[in-house]
């Protein structure tokens, strides 16, 4: 479908990669990958026809279609929500009817209300006009879908439906994702950019990283044993190089160095790094206890009788859709707003903060080196280059002012400042957006041998995973484990409820006017067979579910999971729409 041959690129005649080429095809599912800096946006960039390589070329047939989408965009404010989806259907002969719906589908999977959808863009934040380029791409249907970090600004609900869209309805994708179990549901090939060469793996990204790490291990045995015989043949020639008996083997020697071709080993990013906090003091037993506390904005209730407790060295994670409250539970916690209820902070408690706006406070007149090598101490102050290498910065990138730094970069750099801080409770809102898979790696760890207590809001799953003993549910008003064992006693509760209502539903009798004719009355029987044919076999899914969910649940008691915490969530919500259905097939 897509053909790219002997492509190069070359910046300041410094080459990003060279005569590289590879194939599309139609139903490819693709997972672009490489260290920071090796051109994968750059990629993308000309296979959407928006850069021109130094050399080479893209071929694709000329009524190809293709989506695109930037890291960052631009999104008119002079329409509203609806009015700027709708652009998505220029040049297309669609019905009203299936436009609409379509709009209503994807808009609501990626997380809008549809009260959202008469407000004007200009109030949506950046990740929210994000989501309006993407559910427009969406909707165009493009023969190939270049996707260039989507997660980012998604809640997991979003991603979830994402990952359904593209397994469901995309045809061919090629993505740049840092979100480890997005690109695992989705991807079925892998192409790594490396040395300037491209490496092709037709596996999912996990069976990839196997490979990839079998194949470098290949090449630092053949290095070895190349540097073995070069020096071999260097020792040959220095010691017989002024004898003339050996003068004939001396020059076939020399003959076959020129011929070695020079063995490259695939780069990784950077040596991994283990990152330990400095020491601090010891908090009291109980961090954060929350008892009855609720918070509402006017009329807008954000979530009531939220009671939890935090014990110390515990890591807890906040989970749920945006908008449920997490990061507005974080502010409470914070002290940053009013809230009703009681929220008491425990004894000796340091807090370090990372909120989502927390690169806005850094000082632009100093460079990236100077922004930590400030606040660096002990054994971390010879490992700052190291440091920031791990986290994207290293070379010449640590030399860079503050003020010149992308919003991205500036994130990542707010959060290597924070894991130098002497605190014992961590409070982290979404660390996860502007850092790759090895810096990600670097703060997991860092956070998993941490003593003191974490707090993580995130909706990276792989990312959690390992990582949190608890993990708080934010949804419809509330806030709660997983594993409550109350909320099983009040869907059983609800479920009997109902039952009931169903009895008396069935009970009742059906008055049939003496004048309907038989026709009516056929009709009529036929209509209450097909509803109580539904009903029960609804009454069969529900009962299903529950038995799912409680397996899960006694599962999540022995583990915490993330991948359980997920299929959970979502069990729930069908259970919820199960029980929706029900209620209306028994009226």
């Amino acid at each position: 479908m897509v053909s790219i041959e002997n492509l190069s690129v070359e910046f300041s005649a410094k080459p990003l990669f060279q005569e590289i080429g590879f194939v599309i095809n139609p139903r490819d599912r693709i997972a672009l990958v490489g260290k920071n800096g090796a051109g994968k946006s750059t990629l993308l960039k000309i296979i959407a026809g928006l850069q021109q390589p130094t050399s080479g070329v893209v071929a694709r047939p000329r009524e190809m279609t293709v989506g695109y989408l930037p890291q960052v965009m631009e999104v008119s404010d002079t329409r509203t929500l609806e009015e700027e989806t709708a652009l998505a259907f220029r040049g297309m002969h669609v019905e009203e009817w299936t436009m609409r719906a379509d709009m209503d589908k994807t808009l609501i999977g990626l997380g809008f209300r549809r009260e959202d959808f008469t407000r004007p863009t200009s109030e949506f934040s950046g990740g929210w006009r994000m989501r309006i380029e993407l559910a427009k791409i969406l909707l165009q249907k493009p023969d190939l879908l270049l996707l260039d970090e989507p997660t980012n600004h998604l809640d997991i609900g979003s991603i979830q439906w994402l990952e359904q869209f593209i397994q469901n309805s995309a045809k061919a994708v090629m993505l740049v994702s840092h979100d480890r179990a997005f690109i695992n549901n989705i991807t079925n090939r892998t192409i790594e950019i490396t040395c300037g060469k491209i490496n092709d793996y037709k596996v999912k990204y996990d069976e990839y990283v196997k490979l990839r790490d079998e194949r470098r291990e290949q090449q630092i045995r053949a290095y070895e044993n190349q540097q073995k015989e070069i020096a071999d043949i260097k020792d040959f020639v220095e010691r017989f190089r002024y004898k003339p008996t050996k003068s004939n083997q001396v020059q076939s020697r020399l003959k076959q160095l020129e011929k070695i071709v020079p063995i490259e080993i695939d780069e990784v990013d950077t040596k991994m790094l283990r990152l330990k906090f400095p020491p601090c003091q010891r908090s009291g037993d109980y961090p954060v206890i929350c008892d009855e506390v609720s918070k509402a904005y006017g009329n807008h209730l954000i979530f009531q009788h939220v009671n939890l407790t935090i014990k110390r060295g515990e890591k807890v994670a906040f989970m749920g859709n945006n908008g449920e409250g997490k990061s507005t539970l974080v502010k409470c916690i914070m002290g940053e707003i009013p809230f009703d209820g009681n929220l008491k902070i425990g004894h000796n408690v340091q807090i370090g903060y990372f909120a989502q706006n927390q690169a806005q406070l850094l000082d632009g007149s100093i460079t990236v080196f100077d922004t930590i090598d400030r606040v660096a101490t002990g054994d971390m102050r010879t490992k700052v280059r190291d440091l920031l290498g791990a986290f994207m910065f290293g070379g010449e990138e640590s030399d860079k002012f503050v003020r010149v730094l992308s919003g991205g970069e500036r994130s990542r750099l707010a959060m290597i400042q924070l894991l130098l801080q002497p605190v014992n409770l961590l409070i982290l809102d979404e660390p996860t957006n502007h850092l790759d898979m090895q810096s990600k790696d670097v703060l997991k760890n860092a956070i998993r041998d941490f003593d003191g207590t974490a707090i993580i809001v995130s909706h990276d799953r792989a990312f959690l995973d390992g990582l949190v003993d608890k993990v708080y549910m934010f949804k419809d008003q509330k806030v709660f484990e997983p594993i409550e064992k109350s909320s099983i006693s009040l869907r059983q509760e609800k479920v009997a409820e109902q039952n009931a209502k169903k009895k008396d539903v069935k009970t009742e009798a059906p008055v049939v006017n003496a004048k309907q004719n038989y026709e009516q009355q056929k009709a009529e029987a036929k209509a209450r067979a097909k509803a109580e044919k539904a009903l029960k076999a609804c009454e069969e899914k529900i009962e299903k579910l529950e038995k799912e969910i409680a397996e899960v649940e006694a599962s999540l008691a022995e583990k915490n999971d993330m991948q359980l915490v997920e299929k959970y969530s979502q069990l729930q919500q069908q259970l919820d729409a199960a029980m929706t259905e029900w209620e209306q097939l028994a009226e």
